[in-house]
């Protein structure tokens, strides 16, 4: 019919984890096949955007090198301070060659920054997309500003912002989009872009659907597995953020109190001859291990700040899932009311009412519709049975579009995350290395002052 086999289809459904296309019986052998080939298709597309996407990157060198702190009105003519972050563009090939090529730069918000990674969400539904900073300080610990204001997190988020448009524009996938390129090279018109897609309607109508209460019949595992995963992997890393700010904590307690030894020392050098020398040294390594560790601790925050990315990358994914679980849950309401319609014919056809039903008792306490409003009925309900056939074959060719491409990108995703978390923890290891280095570097002089006394 198709040019495609009963066993083509079974290959291409285990390829792609379709643990639930056998269960879809309303759905017919050619709309099947119908399927296969528009993956096949879409599969052979996809590597060409690939490739496109890889050569946008080669071509493309993006940068935040800097932040602004500015003063203006808002939309309710009110005086506010804001924060802009300049990106930078510029061709790569001009970079690679040393040449001396004048960036295009523009300065964007934060909320323009939230506005695009919006637009991404609601057109891109299968993709994990990567999370912006944090908005305002969290996990820190107590000697750090929790103001978004405060320098040192304004320039944290300057990096994460930095660090977000790497990634998309990286993506395979999304590295295409005409409104990202406009939101890095356009200074002007971007919104106005945005707004002309239509997406604000999209999210409105997306959000009152995954927010509420539903049930899937038949949820896939493989989805399900990773969503409890999602959970799970935000659930530890918030478990360690929290590990970490304590830590931090007592760390800086226990710097600061070789403060004390430093000016405990040196009043003591002061009251002896022949050990006063000794005693000063050592309390001058006391004093500089003490203030170094605000340079730790400012390093340690860039680890950190590794760790929450991944613990918003942990609910990006499980939108992702949440999406395919209602791409499911409208596809089984679809094939619920073909069959209640496809119900309905029968009983009109034959006249036998296979369950209690309103139409049931009218007609039995005024009497039975005439022939006319009988064939009117039926032909209303051939009119429906067709159009549900049509939902049923749309709302497949959705779940399925979204279930491949949504499991494609979480497999790119978990390499992704295995490369960067491995990297980051080895780097954060070797700073504790280093840190107890310097430790033992301090008391190894301190006690080479002390032989000299």
């Amino acid at each position: 019919m198709w040019g495609v086999s009963r066993p083509c289809c079974r290959v291409f459904r285990k390829r792609c984890h379709l643990t639930q296309f056998a269960k879809l019986t309303l759905i017919t052998a050619r709309a099947e096949c119908a399927v296969v080939i528009f993956w096949c298709m879409l599969h052979v597309l996809g590597q060409q955007g690939a490739d496109e996407a890889s050569c946008l990157m080669k071509r493309m060198d993006v940068s935040v090198p800097e932040a602004e702190k500015r003063t203006g009105k808002n939309a309710v003519n009110m005086q506010e301070t804001y924060t802009v972050y300049l990106i930078e563009s510029r061709p790569s090939a001009a970079v690679s060659g040393g040449r001396s090529c004048p960036p295009d730069s523009l300065w964007r918000r934060y909320s323009e920054f939230e506005l695009l990674r919006n637009y991404l969400l609601v057109t891109y539904p299968f993709i994990v997309v990567p999370p912006l900073p944090e908005k305002r300080a969290e996990f820190v610990w107590h000697k750090l500003s929790a103001d978004n204001m405060d320098p040192d997190f304004v320039e944290r988020r300057r990096v994460g912002l930095e660090n977000f448009l790497l990634r998309v524009a990286s993506h395979p996938v999304i590295a295409n989009d005409k409104v990202l390129l406009h939101f890095l090279t356009e200074d002007r018109g971007w919104k106005e872009l945005v707004h002309e897609t239509g997406f604000e309607g999209k999210v409105d109508s997306r959000l009152r659907a995954l927010n509420a209460t539903f049930r899937v019949k038949n949820p896939d595992k493989h989805f399900t597995e990773m969503k409890h995963y999602s959970d799970e992997l935000q659930s530890i890393i918030s478990q360690l953020l929290r590990l970490r700010v304590r830590v931090a904590d007592r760390l800086y307690g226990v710097y600061k109190v070789h403060g004390n030894y430093g000016r405990v020392f040196s009043e003591w050098s002061a009251i002896e001859k022949e050990m006063g020398d000794g005693l000063q040294s050592a309390g001058h390594h006391m004093d500089a291990y003490s203030s170094s560790v605000d340079d730790i601790l400012e390093e340690e925050e860039h680890y950190a700040d590794q760790l929450k990315e991944y613990l918003f990358f942990a609910e990006a994914l499980r939108a992702v899932c949440r999406k395919h679980e209602l791409a499911q849950y409208e596809l089984e309401a679809a094939l619920m009311d073909l069959t209640s319609k496809k119900q309905q014919r029968e009983e009109l056809t034959t006249g036998m009412l296979r369950t209690f039903s309103f139409k049931g008792m009218t007609s039995k306490l005024f009497g039975q519709e005439t022939l006319e409003q009988r064939d009117a009925r039926l032909k209303m309900l051939e009119e429906q049975i067709v159009e549900g056939e049509e939902t049923v074959q749309q709302k497949t060719a959705d779940r399925e579009e979204h279930m491949c491409c949504a499991w494609e990108d979480m497999q790119r995703f978990r390499g992704q995350k295995a490369r960067d978390l491995r990297e980051a923890l080895i780097n954060y290891t070797h700073m504790q290395m280093n840190m107890c280095r310097k430790g033992i570097l301090v008391w190894t002089n301190a006690k080479e002052c002390f032989s000299k006394m």
